[in-house]
């Protein structure tokens, strides 16, 4: 069967992707590159270290490309040593969890070995599991040799690992495990493609081309929840998506604000232009004008030739999201209200005014309304920001969802391995329903979904395995830790269908301001929780549902 002919296109808008590898991965990226041909044109080069660098370097004098793929010890060597972006195919947890499977299959005497860094992770899945593992790391291919050796005589029959350490075991006459899974190979590609669009996008002094790349990818309908509370937040969303004026969501970490924002893009008359969205609080003050505005050739040491259009210019005509408004310097948000007044920007380093079409919707986890108090936020930029309100819940106030919540992302994560789902799940769900709504959840839907995610793997491992209450309290520790007290949220606090700015524009939900509601008892601080995750921010991070630079910033406001 001949195959329809691709609409013809600017050869210039398609990526050019080269693969680098000299172990087994090779193999593995050549058979996944034709799943790629309609969106990229990926090369696979037989080289590694010095020789792929010294040959990259030769052809980038002539040949464009956009991204190199890389993996390892090669990849690390090659990050720093070519002038185009090294996108490194990373093992996922998945994938190391079904290759010390496969291991232990081979011997119980079983051994990984990374590059550099252990993972972290595989002590907790040591502890859980009951699995003997000997981690080890490497940085020279001598060294590697040399850990294998060690190993070998220490009796390990089979080694897990990247292309370089399965041949070397094998070499030395054990069994090598290779740790790549081809849905992490595809990870890889979909990151190399993404970043060869940003880079089109800076050089890119016009808008039209970027615009069909930078699109919503969730829809009302991944609001998941039947809860009334759900239902009203959809009807919001659906009402909202007809107006041209900004929005603000409001709602704690994790609740799906982001989600939302796209659902009311998709559902406007904006669908079909571009989607872009920025977090103000994951980005370096120092970037974070120029990312949004734009800059002018020239205006700093090490600015792009040519310039590079700001994230309003690249929403021309569509939306652009504000994630973490609250977190946005104050000499910026003189520029944002200003852009919201005139409807033009003016790149950093220039005078001329580019007119922009642009949608803005924000959102915050914080309360402006203490901001604004504090000085620290302008109360005219929120009255522009806020002309429409949203409330999301948190998922402790919306209870009945909670099964569904749980037993969905479950099915999810598990057909994420390749895992299926028990066929009685609903059942098995209902038993930890108490459980599961006992939990304050202060990470909201990401933080249950990350919670079933290990529910998956155990249940990968041990299929015959119920869902029970004693399983998600071995898995989900902190189910069982002493939960705040809380009262039912008031319903002054429920999203409203219609939430026009009628009265006080700056009058934000006051959740513990009415005197008939309980006092609630504190969450851990994040001195507890530094104490209780022995200072490891990630962890912590984790367990707040929150991005690192934003727990290293809410630690430096403590000191």
């Amino acid at each position: 069967m001949s195959r329809l002919p691709h609409p013809a296109r600017d050869p210039q808008d398609k990526p050019i992707i080269w693969t680098v590898s000299i172990s087994r991965l090779f193999d593995l990226f050549r058979d996944i590159m034709v799943e790629y041909d309609a969106t990229a044109d990926i090369e696979p080069i037989h080289l590694g270290f010095e020789d792929a660098v010294q040959s990259l370097r030769e052809r980038l004098q002539s040949e464009r490309c956009d991204a190199v793929i890389a993996a390892g010890s090669n990849g690390a060597y090659l990050k720093n040593r070519l002038p185009v972006p090294v996108v490194i195919a990373k093992a996922s947890g998945y994938d190391v969890m079904q290759a010390l499977a496969r291991a232990r299959k081979v011997s119980p005497a079983i051994a990984i070995v990374t590059y550099q860094e252990t993972i972290k992770e595989l002590a907790d899945f040591k502890s859980t599991f009951g699995f003997e593992v000997e981690q080890r790391t490497y940085v020279t291919e001598e060294d590697a040799k040399a850990q294998i050796s060690e190993l070998k005589a220490m009796g390990i029959k089979a080694i897990v690992g990247a292309g370089l350490i399965t041949d070397l075991a094998e070499e030395a006459g054990l069994t090598g495990i290779f740790m790549y899974s081809a849905n992490s190979i595809r990870q890889a590609f979909d990151d190399a493609i993404e970043i060869a669009r940003l880079t089109r996008l800076e050089t890119n002094r016009g808008r039209q081309q970027s615009h069909g790349e930078l699109r919503a990818r969730h829809g009302i309908k991944d609001l998941r929840g039947e809860s009334e509370l759900m239902q009203n937040v959809r009807q919001s969303i659906m009402l909202y998506a007809r107006s041209p004026a900004t929005v603000l969501i409001q709602g704690e970490t994790g609740t799906g604000k982001e989600l939302a924002a796209q659902a009311i893009h998709r559902e406007s008359a904006r669908a079909r232009h571009p989607f872009v969205a920025v977090n103000c609080g994951a980005i370096a003050e120092s970037l974070l004008e120029s990312e949004l505005f734009g800059y002018e050739e020239g205006a700093f040491t090490g600015s792009r030739r040519g310039g590079h259009a700001g994230l309003f210019e690249a929403a021309h005509r569509g939306t652009l999201f504000l994630d973490e408004i609250g977190e946005m310097p104050l000499h910026l948000q003189t520029r944002l209200l200003r852009v919201l007044e005139e409807r033009e920007v003016v790149r950093v380093g220039g005078v001329r005014p580019i007119p922009v079409d642009v949608r803005i919707i924000s959102a915050t986890h914080c309360d402006v309304r203490q901001r604004i108090d504090e000085g620290r936020f302008r109360a005219d930029l929120f009255y522009r920001l806020a002309v429409l309100r949203l409330r999301l819940p948190a998922l402790r106030e919306r209870p009945d969802d909670m099964v569904d919540l749980a037993q969905w992302c479950l099915k999810h994560a598990s057909a994420a391995i390749g895992s299926r789902p028990h066929p009685n799940l609903h059942e098995e769900m209902l038993r930890c329903e108490e459980l599961l709504q006992a939990y304050p959840w202060p990470g909201n839907v990401r933080e249950l979904r990350n919670a079933m995610e290990r529910v998956a793997l155990s249940l990968s491992v041990n299929p015959l395995q119920a869902v029970t209450p004693n399983l998600l309290a071995q898995l989900i520790p902190e189910l069982q830790e002493p939960a705040p007290v809380r009262t039912a949220p008031d319903s002054s606090n429920a999203p409203q269908q219609i939430t026009l700015v009628t009265q006080d524009p700056f009058r934000l939900p006051n959740k513990t301001s009415d005197a008939s509601k309980a006092v609630l008892t504190p969450p851990p601080s994040l001195e507890e929780l530094m104490l209780r995750f022995q200072n490891n921010k990630e962890q912590v991070a984790k367990y707040l549902g929150i991005s690192r630079t934003t727990l290293w910033r809410k630690l430096r406001n403590k000191k």
